[in-house]
């Protein structure tokens, strides 16, 4: 029987058993929905049953899809590592290289440095702040930020950098609302909170200590919380070396507190499986290099 089946119909029923979607399916895979779906309908033809049950509304695996899917998965998982043993050997480059990275000039200039040293690899780079778990399994590798401890995932992590942060207000908000030298005083004052990086709670500080802060003013950048905090709209948490000149030229304040703020940190996250990919790790030694000089 598997002579008579396609790779990428098989290919196309994991993706799509992942992400109970054709269309973000086809995205992972950068296909065409169409041809994503043509080859679900496919296996299902040549198996003469069905794998997934669609309505207009949802989506979801019948038993007989669940138990292809668990015999499937770690074949498929241990075909890609034999292929990605077997071109370690080779000295060159090339493939379809997907990645996930913060809008950041300096990783925009790294990565297509790299690109120009390795002509024969494919890119595909979307630019997203803090992608979710969902969208890690279609992506080679992942950059973003984080604070505090990394939750357990399959992933490997990667420390790029560190950016020691503080807490920071304008002169006009500290004379009105007062100086705060405690996370509780700080609880109770108007913050600059974010409205989708770091899982929405950026407020964390050493010692394990997390608050969670309702806000008028939510956004996701640290230059808007900077313009906000300068305007007196609200205490900000910022990486000290985006706000230094700021606090030389006296237009914010450093607020002492009981305890300092998590360092905001730039991970690389990459597949924990058991070879990673040589143009992945090609990369990740490219960019820490090159924001290390």
């Amino acid at each position: 029987m598997i002579e008579r089946s396609d790779l990428q119909w098989l290919l196309s029923f994991l993706a799509v058993y992942e992400q109970l979607s054709f269309k973000r399916a086809a995205q992972q895979r950068q296909l065409p929905t169409s041809n994503v779906s043509r080859h679900v309908a496919l296996l299902e033809q040549h198996l003469n049953i069905r794998l997934l049950e669609r309505t207009t509304r949802k989506m979801r695996p019948t038993a007989a899809g669940t138990r292809l899917y668990q015999t499937l998965k770690p074949l498929t998982l241990a075909m890609n590592d034999a292929l990605v043993e077997v071109s370690q050997q080779s000295s060159q480059l090339s493939g379809h290289l997907k990645i996930v990275i913060p809008d950041l000039p300096i990783l925009a200039e790294l990565i297509t440095h790299f690109c120009q040293l390795h002509p024969d690899i494919q890119l595909s780079c979307d630019t997203q702040l803090n992608p979710t778990e969902g969208v890690l399994e279609g992506f080679d590798m992942i950059v973003r930020f984080d604070r505090g401890t990394l939750e357990d995932s399959g992933w490997v992590a990667k420390t790029l950098l560190h950016f020691p942060s503080c807490v920071v207000a304008s002169p006009e908000l500290i004379t009105s609302r007062g100086l705060p030298d405690s996370l509780d005083m700080l609880s109770k004052m108007p913050c600059i909170s974010s409205f989708t990086v770091l899982q929405g709670a950026p407020w964390r500080f050493k010692g394990n200590k997390t608050l969670h802060l309702p806000s008028r003013y939510k956004v996701n950048s640290g230059h808007m919380a900077k313009a906000a905090a300068l305007k007196g709209l609200g205490f900000a948490i910022l990486p000290e070396h985006a706000c230094e000149a700021e606090i030389a030229a006296g237009t914010l304040v450093k607020v002492p507190l009981d305890h300092e703020p998590e360092d905001l940190i730039l991970y690389a996250f990459y597949s924990g499986r058991k070879y990673p990919q040589k143009k992945v790790t090609a990369l990740l030694s490219h960019i820490k290099q090159g924001l290390t000089m």
